[in-house]
């Protein structure tokens, strides 16, 4: 382990950014170090700047465990800046950051596969509410194309919701309207070509959202999540399509509803999930048998350009 642990030379745990999720990345950057470090890597945090090439350039760092959540991080940006500097990354490529992180084009590629996903509108400042509700019905959830942790997500039970809940969301750019899917929520970790057990949430808000995420302490999580067998087997084979149809690689996140009717739909790829105290892949990781730090070196070990 000591040469395998030698061979990854200096590595950089990039976190922080300046999206909205700066202060989860921060976290969870330095749970990753604390336990990178625990490990006796050669690891140094980066706080990510503008100015992020120099930043790693200078530093001579052989790879990057990149933990940046949202934009400048998990969009692309980053990855394309670390493939012209030659600096290895863990996560996704440039292409599958890029999709992942606008939902609407995530959701479009899906349907484009077959892939079951809630029907959807795109809204704009001119979109006729009466049209939205009568082709998806209500309730419905307003998502933001291009953030993450349900930043400027609302659920809305009534027409008269519908301009506010799109002017929250419109605060970070292209909008669109999901349909609602009651039923029970679920998400599956895959790291490293492995898909570990799926995790159930129980939220005591309306929906998942950033509170219930990073702050409640009353959300729920059920991990063996009550799925048979054939059902684990199902929502494991999903996910793995799911994410490999998005050109994902290293490790990621998908998010799953499971209707009444008993249909597993498609929610979202997260490309760079979280690694604080309430994150999931840790949780599923557990599950599995894997350690914190045998988590983290694992992805570590998946670094690479494209």
């Amino acid at each position: 382990m000591s040469q395998e642990i030698h061979a990854f030379g200096k590595v950089a745990v990039l976190m922080g950014g300046w999206a909205a999720e700066r202060e989860v990345s921060l976290k969870s950057g330095r749970s990753v170090l604390n336990a990178l470090e625990g490990a006796g890597v050669d690891v140094h945090g980066v706080d990510l700047s503008r100015e992020g090439v120099a930043q790693l350039t200078a530093g001579s760092y052989d790879r990057v465990f990149n933990i940046v959540h949202g934009r400048g991080g998990e969009d692309g940006e980053l990855q394309g800046a670390l493939e012209i500097a030659q600096i290895p990354y863990t996560g996704c490529g440039v292409m599958a950051s890029a999709i992942s992180m606008d939902k609407l084009m995530t959701k479009r590629l899906w349907r484009g596969m077959n892939l079951p996903t809630p029907e959807y509108r795109v809204l704009d400042a001119e979109t006729d509410w009466s049209e939205v509700v009568d082709s998806l019905g209500l309730p419905l959830i307003i998502k933001p194309a291009l953030e993450g942790s349900s930043i400027g997500m609302s659920k809305v039970d009534s027409q008269e919701e519908l301009p506010a809940a799109y002017e929250l969301a419109a605060e970070y750019g292209e909008v669109f309207a999901e349909q609602w899917v009651t039923g029970s929520e679920y998400t599956v970790a895959i790291v490293n070509g492995e898909v570990l057990p799926s995790i159930r949430l129980q939220v005591s808000n309306a929906f998942y959202d950033y509170e219930a995420k990073y702050q409640s302490n009353d959300t729920q999580y059920f991990c063996p999540s009550g799925l048979s067998d054939d059902a684990e087997l199902e929502i494991a084979a999903l996910a793995q399509r799911a994410f490999n149809a998005v050109g994902g690689r290293g490790w990621g996140r998908v998010d799953v509803m499971c209707s009444q009717q008993g249909d597993f739909v498609l929610i979202e790829v997260n490309t760079v999930p979280g690694m604080t105290d309430h994150s999931l892949v840790p949780m599923a990781a557990k599950q599995q048998g894997y350690s914190f730090e045998s988590l983290v070196l694992n992805i570590l070990s998946t670094a690479r350009l494209t």
